[in-house]
């Protein structure tokens, strides 16, 4: 049993924070670090900034001390240590913003170099600025890490936004030995999610700082105290350090650019949290006299400058123009030299002479370059150890396009260019494994998730590759005779009403319930499962459909356990064209009593195309190219033919739908689902 004691202060105000961000008054939570104990475990969590009147069990006694950031002391005995050979900057923060989706840490980005003056006062800034990629802007999300920097007091603040997403986590993992310290973004009515549970787990294994922002403080139902209680939970059974569970709060509105230590008087700006990051972020450790060490976290591609590394220099000086040794984890070495060295410096990339260890920089000249390498010092170089991701769960067979459109639109349609496509997008992507398949022209493509793998297969597209690909599978293990399938946390947030035909969904597909509460005022729950990564294949849509669409389904990987058994994930066939041709609304208007269809009346179709979805379990052919017979046309009045408005399917979507012995057709102006021609043969 874990007990969490509330404290209670009368501090006045901070003295390296401004005036106008006053101390938090809550009598439950402490104002600039937490405080909380673990009386069973005999262990205990001391809260440096309360006096002893503070505590609001007496039966707790604390002795007087000064106000500090734990952490802070930690990197100070830890540079004691090693006083001889390594030294700080002090002009230098390096920090990772963490946090599970839409809990807004872009929208916190966009504020912090606002207010830092990155912009021109009549520079006109589209909103979600670090999301520059096309897909991230139309989705919403973030998809790729990205290096920003900005300036405080003198301090240069180099920032790295990191997807929230799951699917994406290798994208957290390998910047994470870039920084010495997180800011995990938590939402002030959502409290600690599944992401956040992966993200803050990856950072406490690297002993990185934390500091715990409560986002979104401004919504109307936010309930902060159950907030910081349930992430001082989550540090304890994540088994953090005494000093890492005492973690600085800052509470704040990123969309309003506020923070503060309170959540009931927030500041005009974002100056407590920028203090917060100078005071409880270490400052970075470096061996400046030592060898060159780089280890590359990142690398980007440039028409003109070709690839480009980035990383963190760990210890002596880079320079341009010199001569590098370029180390692998497998003690292999080639060498290399630098043709142009840059560092971040606002939201651009400023050219230098040279580098000093502590910063992030970035490399050109070294065209081989890989993630996971070490650039290093010519003579005496060694490589720094290399940067490990956890396994992939899914997988999804890619192939050349075999059916009767093939050609017609896009313009990479041979074996040779999809292996080379997907061979490349392991240069950057970490998570990501590709191998051969059973044939010559079809290869299988491991990742996190579905969405992994969907995010790839869209930009393929859009570079105007032509090919189609399998079901979603999940990747078992055999350990000591016995089956072992992934396992996730699965947690919906949907309104009370809907909760019966929720729960009957995923009960049916293996799922196990753990915990269920309520949240905030707005009549909503909050449900958590235990369920096979089999089981969540198709359930997104399935979740929309029986909640009319106000369900929020999220995913986070949880470990390997034992075969769950069997799983129907579709209930309903598909409504199969036997011929090629063009559609006509005669046609279509018998054929929609059949089921939904994804056609409309003049649409190009062939062969064992999949046009809708049957309203029975089984597979139906129709004739959707079917004209109306043209005798006795004179006598007969034209009747008018109304249709349906046909179900469009989008990428994610048509994943989701198609079965075994279905194929998803990916062209770069259409996506067309159809029936396997090889185990329809088999068959």
């Amino acid at each position: 049993m874990e007990m969490a004691i509330g404290i209670r202060t009368s501090l006045g105000p901070s003295p390296r924070l401004p005036a106008s961000a006053n101390t938090y008054r809550n009598p439950r939570v402490a104002p600039t670090s937490v405080c909380f104990f673990k009386e069973i475990l005999g262990r205990r969590v001391s809260c440096p900034s309360l006096n002893s009147r503070g505590c609001s069990n007496p039966k707790v006694r604390l002795r007087r001390t000064t106000t500090r950031c734990s952490t802070t002391s930690t990197a100070k005995e830890a540079a004691s240590v090693s006083k001889k050979k390594s030294m700080t900057r002090r002009d230098v923060r390096n920090i990772a913003i963490v946090a599970h989706v839409d809990h807004g840490k872009t929208t916190l980005v966009d504020a912090m170099l606002k207010q830092a003056k990155v912009f021109r006062d009549n520079q006109t800034v589209q909103e979600r600025i670090m999301d520059s990629n096309d897909l991230e802007r139309e989705r919403g999300i973030t998809i790729l890490s990205k290096n920003t920097s900005i300036s405080y007091k003198g301090t240069k603040i180099n920032i790295i936004d990191t997807p929230g997403h799951s699917d994406f986590g290798g994208e957290v993992e390998r910047v994470l030995n870039m920084v010495e310290g997180v800011l995990l973004v938590v939402d002030s009515v959502e409290g600690p999610m599944p992401q956040t549970r992966f993200v803050l787990k990856k950072a406490l294994e690297f002993g990185h700082a934390v500091v715990v922002v409560v986002n979104k403080i401004d919504r109307p139902s936010a309930r902060p105290d159950f907030v910081i209680n349930s992430t001082f939970e989550l540090f304890i059974e994540l088994n953090a350090t005494d000093e890492q569970c005492d973690f600085q709060v800052i509470y704040a509105s990123g969309i309003k650019g506020k923070a503060g230590l309170s959540p009931d008087n927030l500041a005009d700006d974002l100056g407590p949290l920028f203090e917060a990051i100078l005071r409880c972020i270490p400052e970075p450790s470096i061996n400046k006299d030592g060898p060159t060490q780089m280890l590359v976290s990142n690398t980007e591609y440039d028409e003109h400058k070709g690839k480009i590394a980035i990383g963190r220099l760990h210890a002596g000086v880079l320079q341009k123009g010199t001569e590098v040794k370029v180390c692998t984890s497998d003690d292999t070495c080639r060498f290399a030299k630098i043709s142009e060295l840059f560092v971040y410096e606002n939201f651009s990339r400023v050219p230098v002479e040279q580098v000093q260890a502590g910063d992030i920089c970035a490399v050109c000249g070294i065209n081989d370059i890989m993630i996971g390498e070490t650039i290093a010092d010519k003579s005496s170089g060694k490589a720094l150890p290399t940067i490990r991701v956890e396994e992939p769960t899914v997988r999804m067979s890619f192939s050349i396009n075999t059916s009767p459109f093939v050609g017609r639109e896009g313009k990479y349609v041979t074996s040779r260019n999809l292996r080379d496509r997907l061979y490349r997008e392991l240069e950057r992507n970490l998570a990501m494994k590709v191998e051969d398949g059973e044939t010559s022209d079809t290869f299988i493509v491991s990742g996190r998730g579905t969405l992994h793998i969907t995010i790839l297969i869209e930009n393929m597209r859009r570079e105007g590759y032509e090919f189609m690909v399998g079901p979603p599978k999940v990747i078992n293990k055999n350990i000591d005779d016995k089956l072992l399938e992934p396992f996730e946390i699965a947690t919906v947030e949907l309104p009370e009403e809907y909760m019966g035909p929720v729960v009957e969904l995923l009960g049916k597909r293996r799922g196990q319930m753990f915990d269920m509460q309520g949240v905030g005022s707005e009549g909503t729950s909050l449900i958590k499962y235990k369920i096979p990564t089999r089981g969540l294949l198709g359930l997104r849509n399935a979740i929309l459909t029986v909640s009319r669409g106000t369900a929020v389904l999220n995913t986070v990987f949880d470990s390997y356990q034992p075969w769950a058994g069997d799983i129907s994930t579709r209930d309903q066939g598909s409504l199969v064209a036997f011929e090629e041709g063009s559609t006509t609304s005669y046609a279509l208007f018998s054929a929609q009593e059949r089921g939904q269809l994804f056609i409309s009346p003049g649409m190009e179709v062939y062969r064992g195309q999949i046009v809708g979805i049957h309203q029975r379990p089984g597979d139906l052919s129709l004739n959707v190219c079917k004209k109306k017979a043209a005798t006795n046309v004179r006598s007969n009045k034209e009747q008018t033919v109304v249709l349906d408005s046909p179900l469009s399917y989008s990428l994610d979507d048509c994943i989701e739908y198609i079965q075994e012995d279905e194929l998803v057709e990916i062209t770069h102006l259409s996506i067309r689902m159809c029936k396997n021609p090889k185990l329809t043969k088999k068959r």
